[in-house]
């Protein structure tokens, strides 16, 4: 018999045919008084290979490239909403949504129930032939964005998104280069390395012919920055003396910017791209009016205007959709992955019609872009995100976390930075506040490490790995916050204490 939306959601009975056994009762290696919020959902027995022939299977099988978290892995098993489960059936706060892509929770009864039925109905044809899916999912999406944005290719990987984006604007305004902010990520293929700018994914190739970086308008690692700048519940400890409506640290970027256009590109650019917030590098904010005023520089230079929301986009950031309507822009071309299809892997190209026109002067094809089956795991993320006011959620949850968080700054002297906005938040580490230089990396991976052992999962960010991303899946509670900032204090004290006792 058919299981219900809302018995899936509270975690009643099996899942998928499996045999359901009981959750394990936390055990921390840690001294804590964080209580992990209940969860009344049942994970399955796990029954494929034991832990340490997993560990074989990888060093052997499994390219060393792909690199692991914690000293020792985890072998995750099982998933439901904000919460994941290993081999033992321990459970965790993920607060990372494999790497800011579960927006919605994990196995969300919504988009496996669609998943499930449209395995049953037609998977595959490619787009040489209409399927319902894909015109209805291009319209429910298109509808999401403001004119003239109404035009979307469909993708399998942010990287192949961003690589196509960089494509059409060479094609469309017939120029080349392209500039980007140091700090950022846009892809690993070895087009999107050209915008690339983390030291840690170049490789010893050719890349980035074409493409120039500009200086990262970073209001607290920068050379300018102040206490009004961002667009965050949470300013940086830096203090300026700007008056209302004026912000001294933008104009110096601005001026930043101008130097690489008048030095480093020729007269005409192809385009811009830049992430709303920065992403891997630490969940970095821009000052208000940045990106508008940039936008038009490059415009001015016949360049168009690519906001890369493969992070912030879907309701993340809580007051908006989209995190380029945070900074009232419009951008020219959008490319979405991650959140997109709640880690079924999709992405998206959305741009004007005129752009898009220009890639079809010739053949270009894409065999899984568009599928009937990613077309309805994207509708159903819509759904889902509406239905289930993760949006609304996002800001609200998101902001009270920021606070909290934010009071650890004002206590521990190691916590140089908390930034962001909605469920998009970097805290950054630093040896202390005034020099700003990062907390030692052995330091960071003991505190990473000890919240892990205390049942919370967050990633890490920035040029030094000195950055705690935090992104969880939209549908986290405040007192799943509440227990997280514990967990973190519970860290940062034992820390603390290991620091004073040396």
């Amino acid at each position: 018999m058919a299981m219900g939306l809302g018995q899936l959601l509270r975690g009643c009975g099996r899942r998928l045919g499996g045999v359901a056994f009981r959750q394990q009762k936390w055990k921390s290696s840690v001294p804590t008084q964080a209580k992990m919020p209940p969860c009344d959902f049942v994970p399955e027995k796990y029954e494929s290979y034991p832990y340490e022939h997993m560990q074989k299977i990888r060093e052997q099988n499994i390219s060393p490239s792909l690199r692991m978290y914690y000293k020792k892995p985890l072998l995750l098993h099982q998933g439901h909403m904000q919460w994941l489960f290993d081999y033992e059936g321990r459970r965790y706060l993920d607060l990372f949504a494999g790497i800011v892509t579960v927006g919605v929770g994990h196995c969300h009864p919504k988009v496996t129930m669609a998943t499930q039925k449209q395995l049953a109905r037609l998977w595959h044809t490619t787009n040489i032939y209409m399927h319902p899916s894909i015109q209805e999912y291009a319209e429910k999406l298109t509808s999401l964005f403001p004119d003239p944005l109404k035009v979307v290719y469909l993708t399998n990987s942010g990287s192949e998104a961003n690589d196509l984006a960089m494509f059409m604007a060479r094609l469309y305004t017939r120029n080349f280069d392209i500039i980007s902010f140091r700090g950022a990520y846009h892809g690993g293929s070895p087009y999107t390395l050209g915008p690339t700018s983390i030291g840690l994914y170049k490789h010893g190739v050719a890349n980035g012919f074409g493409c120039s970086t500009t200086m990262l308008p970073d209001v607290f690692r920068g050379p300018w920055g102040g206490s009004h700048c961002r667009d965050s519940p949470v300013q940086t400890i830096r203090k300026c003396s700007c008056s209302e409506g004026v912000c001294c640290a933008k104009d110096q970027y601005i001026e930043q910017f101008k130097d690489t256009l008048n030095t480093s590109v020729p007269r005409s650019i192809a385009g811009f791209i830049a992430e709303p917030i920065q992403g891997v590098n630490g969940a970095v904010q821009y000052p208000r009016s940045f990106l508008k005023e940039a936008y038009q520089l490059v415009r001015e230079r016949g360049g168009v205007c690519i906001s890369d929301e493969v992070q912030t986009g879907f309701g993340r950031t809580g007051s908006h959709f989209w995190g380029f309507q945070t900074h009232d822009v419009v951008p020219d071309i959008v490319t979405l992955a991650k959140g997109i299809g709640n880690g079924f892997p999709m992405a998206a190209v959305v741009t004007t019609k005129e752009i898009a026109s220009s890639l079809a002067q010739n053949l270009h094809f894409n065999t899984f872009g568009g599928s009937p089956l990613a077309c309805v795991v994207g509708a159903a993320v819509l759904d889902a995100i509406e239905e289930d006011g993760l949006q609304k959620n996002s800001e609200d949850v998101g902001t009270y976390m920021l606070l909290e968080l934010a009071k650890l700054r004002d206590e521990f002297k190691i916590v140089g930075d908390v930034r962001g906005k909605g469920l998009m938040i970097g805290v950054e580490m630093v040896t202390d506040k005034d020099s700003r230089q990062p907390l030692p990396a052995e330091e960071i991976s003991q505190i990473w490490e000890d919240c892990r052992d205390m049942g919370v999962l967050i990633g890490r960010g920035g040029l030094y790995s000195q950055t705690f991303r935090i992104k969880p899946p939209m549908c986290i509670t405040k007192k799943d916050v509440d227990f997280a900032v514990e967990v973190f204090h519970s860290a940062l004290q034992r820390r603390t204490a290991g620091a004073a006792a040396k």
